[in-house]
């Protein structure tokens, strides 16, 4: 990966450029290293320097600049003043969060956490209690509309069922938890794949733009359904929440009139997630 260019280009000019530019730091690490080792030999407590060289020390000097780019750092002069690291050792942690897509470099802005965190962030989200968390907003649900509940999760090419709660009628339909279905049926794949405008055109933008999507027939016949994105960080979609019964009870004017509490169902989930 190349070197943004305000590292080079600007006051921080004097970043080394040659690997014998990091000969002073090295050498005084070694001195450091010394008296340290000398330091154990004594039964004394090692110097903060040799902390900062184990891969704990590495972890926090990391967290460090991460830190500092959320609370406003954004050239690489601003890090190095507000981490208080060399400079040597800010380029080499910068360059590495990058190459891991922890930190970008926005031209003419500087850097920003990178694309990588908000992966993370979804992961973590997803890694939460979330059946648990949701499963009350889905039974309240399933009471105000009469109709059966579910919870899906994306997973690759196809959506899985965490968590449903049956309708009361006798003719219902019945979603099984742990079902796979695929993301190219059905109401709640339209919120999954509500980026994928080529596949799925008029209804997708339709989705994007009222925040749930209806489908009738398209999984199982005479199935209805109706589904609302469940966002986590970033606006990332990290389930969707559904009803779903028969057509003949879930007409598209009735679907409608579902909507409002399918999308109610789907931000007290966020709420307990700490959305």
């Amino acid at each position: 990966m190349e070197l943004s260019s305000d590292i080079w280009n600007t006051e921080d000019s004097s970043l080394p450029r040659r690997p014998d530019a990091e000969r002073p730091e090295l050498e005084t690490r070694h001195a450091l290293g010394v008296r340290d080792r000398q330091r154990v030999a004594q039964r004394r407590p090692a110097g903060p320097s040799a902390r900062l060289d184990t891969p704990v020390g590495v972890i926090d000097r990391a967290a460090a600049v991460m830190d500092a780019v959320e609370a406003g750092a954004r050239s690489f002069t601003d890090i190095v003043r507000v981490t208080g690291l060399t400079r040597p050792t800010a380029h080499r942690l910068i360059r590495s969060l990058e190459d891991h897509g922890y930190l970008l470099h926005v031209g003419g802005l500087g850097y920003a956490l990178g694309p990588r965190l908000l992966g993370l962030a979804t992961a973590a989200m997803r890694e939460l209690p979330l059946r648990e968390l949701a499963h009350p907003a889905l039974e309240r649900l399933a009471h105000t509309t009469g109709e059966s509940a579910q919870l899906f999760v994306r997973d690759g090419d196809r959506r899985i069922c965490v968590d449903a709660v049956d309708s009361e009628h006798e003719l219902r339909t019945i979603v099984e938890v742990g079902a796979a279905l695929p993301l190219t049926q059905g109401s709640a794949g339209k919120v999954f794949e509500g980026d994928d405008v080529d596949r799925l055109g008029q209804q997708l933008a339709t989705t994007r733009r009222r925040g749930w999507a209806d489908s009738f027939g398209e999984r199982a016949p005479g199935v209805a359904s109706v589904s609302a994105p469940v966002f986590g960080p970033g606006d990332a979609v990290l389930a969707a929440i559904s009803v779903s019964g028969p057509a003949s009870r879930i007409a598209p004017l009735r679907a409608k009139a579902y909507a409002p509490a399918v999308m109610q169902a789907a931000r007290e989930v966020e709420s307990a997630l700490g959305g």
